[in-house]
């Protein structure tokens, strides 16, 4: 097959060479140069998409999912008919708790049969037949996880047994113990008693303030002195145990402590200094990241191991932490996980692919040589993979600039997770330290503070604001805001924004009422409606700044510090108005921003590089942009991600270069394919339609679409074409026709999903639906191929990942592959 192609693409070449050389004498020669690196090119991307395919298995995405897909169906066929596993004594259902709670992370919904037996016999047991911490806890988490509106009278009742259980007096006040161990509190039990109850009370089960407090106590007085814990008080610090410290300290004080904002009466105070700050967590974190491993327990060894491991996943997923010192703990741990199951598969790819289940490398007896116990711990690790990160806080200077209300953007989140039901994550960046990369594993950053973000430097600054640019020219979102009265964080972010954006349209501008952003889930009420103000760039408003607050108005981020997500209290009327709207305006943002559609945090780690990559047309496939006056520059990188999906899924050796190409310009003819997008309404030249005649004339072919839909753009094209091609008329390209099916090596695409948005009335939400149906393009066919394939529904804006509410046209995945299959179709045809 690649033979034909290479010579159907000769074929092309030369006859686009021929033709041309009537108006220069040079160019038979130059095109004989370029269309032999082309073919190189070509010929060297297609044995390179072999390879690719036969060593797929190298990419980590795929090998994460694979893996906990694998553990998922190893534990369920280890089930028994009754809904257990196999437990031990004096334990009765911890390891079936532990293997249903890893199928419900990692993504096992709670009606499937499997869940549904084991759920039947926990709800036989009663927490004092049971009489084990681990157990009753394990049990706990279960039942939230599952269906906690079914099970709330049970947990309630673990809850209360817990609370009873947990040690009232002596040295280890305030922690939980083994059956028949009285006041011997021991860091294990401990963490997951206090684990359940997090839990219940995310689900509405309210814990009393005491039992909180009195663990906190009992976790702050068990750390060491360098930071860790023991697995006792004063035993020596191992990684499992700091884990369990540090999570345990996160939940406790955020049960307990005061939060940054406070409620006077009616009025709202914002912005208030912390009153029980101490540094035991971050002590916490400074040991773990000087005793980093993820191939052995600091401290510990290779005693449970995995067990340490899914509670390194719960320190960064509590502290909101992607790095640990300078490890990306997930990455380095996924990747550990992985070699170990190849390891105890033989070590070899088969073996790789046919293992279904983990064992610890430690010794044996300590229960992580069970496979079941070991599987499901590690299920529990990756399936951290599954909770995408839904936005980041920068963090920039000291704590009081950037961190003023601590509780901000996590109260903000859950509120999200329980509206959207679906689990999510958000974590802390150092803006200075982090590369566009880093930045781009999140979707929307949380940009707020009360001093001037500038550096003092002046290449610091240029530096920073070419980071914002390049990560919200890659599809990246910023929510901006001055949270407190004070300060000059608004002067400072202004300039920054102008460093960022020199040229005179990309400027802060005032939302209008119309703007998806003030109904994209939930309409405002008129009265809660406050300055907004937005930055249009690319095919959607991707900056929104809030200014600082009005006199007497609190800022959203302190209005989100005192919702206390999960133990959520009723302020006076007019309070609470501004906090439900508040909360409300914050999920329309980011609905607006993220459309819903999240990435796994695994998916990140295949993606093409955001820095700088190998360029230059040698030997490489490019595409040319057409420059016009129909707002050609709308989705500057539509192109690029195009190129880099073919990179990278096809195995073609691409040229990762914007060339923006007046359609005048004599270089036209060096492409055989161009891009052409807009959504104004436009009219070319009379030289303009005779050079784009010229063009696909002499075999080059045109990809174009009418970005979100427009139809301004769409009818102005369909004029063009006509005046351009009036024997060769627009017309429907079949779903069935050759170039959306895999004859040429891409997808079958005789039906993909569109969203379509809803109308609804101005103070109703907005809404879009998904719909599978077969893609509407249209085509304009000469001597038998198609010469230009044009889409009046969106590709750009999908291409880029920026399709906003109300954006019509194809889902990401489907737009990247009809790009595809045109690409493909144009080397070939």
């Amino acid at each position: 097959m690649q033979a034909n192609l290479a010579v159907n693409l000769w074929d092309r070449m030369w006859f686009m060479g021929f033709s041309r050389s009537l108006e220069s004498s040079d160019y038979s020669r130059r095109l004989a140069m370029a269309t032999a690196g082309f073919l190189c090119c070509w010929m060297v991307g297609a044995a390179g998409s072999v390879a690719v395919g036969q060593n797929s298995s190298d990419r980590l995405a795929p090998l994460l999912q694979q893996a906990i897909d694998r553990g998922v169906e190893y534990l369920k066929r280890q089930q028994k008919p009754d809904g257990a596993w196999t437990d031990f004594p004096p334990h009765t259902g911890g390891v079936s708790g532990l293997c249903t709670l890893a199928l419900l992370t990692a993504g096992v919904p709670a009606d499937d049969p499997v869940i549904q037996r084991a759920l039947r016999r926990f709800r036989q047991f009663e927490p004092n037949k049971i009489n084990s911490t681990y157990s009753v806890s394990l049990q706990t988490m279960v039942f939230c996880r599952a269906d906690p509106s079914r099970d709330a009278a049970l947990i309630l009742r673990n809850v209360q047994w817990l609370e009873s259980v947990q040690v009232k007096d002596g040295p280890d006040r305030g922690g939980w113990s083994y059956p028949g161990f009285g006041m011997r509190a021991d860091n294990s039990n401990s963490q997951f008693a206090l684990l359940a109850l997090y839990e219940a009370e995310r689900v509405g089960i309210r814990v009393s303030d005491e039992t909180w407090k009195n663990a906190r106590d009992y976790w702050e007085g068990s750390q060491n002195p360098d930071g860790s814990w023991g697995y006792r008080k004063g035993l020596e610090g191992t990684g499992s145990m700091t884990c369990a410290g540090i999570g345990a300290l996160v939940i406790a004080y955020a049960m307990v402590r005061v939060p940054n904002a406070a409620v006077v009466g009616d009025r709202v105070e914002c912005c208030q200094p912390a009153k029980d700050e101490n540094d035991r967590i971050g002590r916490g974190l400074a040991w773990l990241a000087r005793n980093f491993s993820v191939r052995q327990n600091p401290g510990a060894r290779d005693t449970w191991l995995l067990y340490y491991l899914y509670g390194l996943e719960r320190v960064g997923r509590l502290t909101s932490q992607r790095f640990i010192g300078p490890h990306d703990w997930y990455r380095e741990g996924s990747a550990f996980l992985l070699e170990l199951k190849t390891r105890r598969a033989g070590g070899d790819e088969a073996g790789r692919l046919a293992a279904d289940y983990w064992v610890g490398p430690g010794q044996s007896g300590t229960g992580e040589d069970d496979p079941a116990i070991a599987t499901a711990l590690a299920l529990l690790f990756l399936a951290k993979g599954r909770r995408p990160i839904i936005a980041a806080k920068l963090k920039w200077g000291d704590e009081t600039a950037w961190n003023a209300h601590r509780n901000d953007l996590g109260n903000l989140t859950e509120h999200v997770e329980k509206a959207w039901k679906m689990d999510l994550g958000w974590q802390v960046v150092d803006l200075l330290a982090a590369t566009v990369d880093d930045l781009r594993q999140s979707p929307i950053l949380y940009f707020g503070g009360s001093r001037s973000p500038l550096p003092g430097d002046p290449a610091a600054r240029q530096t920073l604001a070419a980071k914002l640019r390049d990560y919200l020219d890659r599809g990246g979102f910023i929510i901006a805001e001055a949270v407190c009265g004070q300060g000059d964080f608004d002067q400072g972010f202004r300039q920054l924004l102008e460093l960022a954006f020199p040229e005179p349209e990309y400027r802060l501008r005032l939302l209008p009422p119309e703007h998806p952003i003030w109904r994209a889930e939930t309409a405002i009420a008129p009265e809660h409606l406050r300055p907004l103000l937005g930055l249009d760039f690319g095919c959607r408003t991707s900056v929104v700044y809030s200014p600082p607050p009005e006199r007497g108005q609190a800022s959203l981020s302190c209005l989100w510090e005192i919702s206390r997500a999960g133990r959520e209290l009723r302020f006076a009327g007019a309070v609470q108005s501004q906090v439900d709207a508040a909360l409300s305006l914050g999920t329309n943002i980011l609905a607006y921003a993220t459309n819903r559609q999240l990435s796994y945090k695994y998916e990140f780690f295949d993606q093409p590089s955001g820095g700088p990559q190998e360029v230059g047309r040698r030997n490489r496939l490019a595409v040319a942009v057409l420059q016009h006056p129909g707002g050609c520059t709308v989705a500057p990188r539509a192109v690029i991600h195009l190129l880099e999906a073919a990179q990278q899924e096809l195995g073609l050796r691409v040229d990762l270069v914007k060339y923006d190409i007046a359609i005048t310009d004599e270089s036209l003819f060096d492409f055989h394919l161009a891009f052409m997008h807009g959504r104004n309404a436009f009219r070319l030249t009379p030289e303009e339609r005779r050079r784009l005649k010229l063009f696909v004339d002499r075999g080059g072919m045109i990809l174009a679409d009418a970005v979100c839909a427009s139809r301004a753009f769409a009818d102005s094209f369909r004029l063009e074409m006509q005046a351009i091609l009036p024997e060769h008329p627009l017309e429907p390209i079949p779903a069935d026709d050759d170039l959306l099916r895999p004859v040429y090596g891409g997808f079958d695409l005789r039906t993909v999903t569109r969203r379509d948005p809803q109308p609804n009335g101005p103070r109703e939400p907005t809404a879009d639906i998904l719909r599978r149906v077969p893609p509407e393009l249209e085509g304009v066919r000469i001597d038998g191929r198609w010469a230009i394939v044009f889409s009046p529904y969106d590709l750009s804006c999908a291409l880029e990942k920026q399709q906003g509410i109300g954006c019509q046209g194809y889902i990401p995945e489907d737009a990247a592959r009809i790009g595809l299959n045109v690409l493909l179709y144009s080397l070939q045809e």
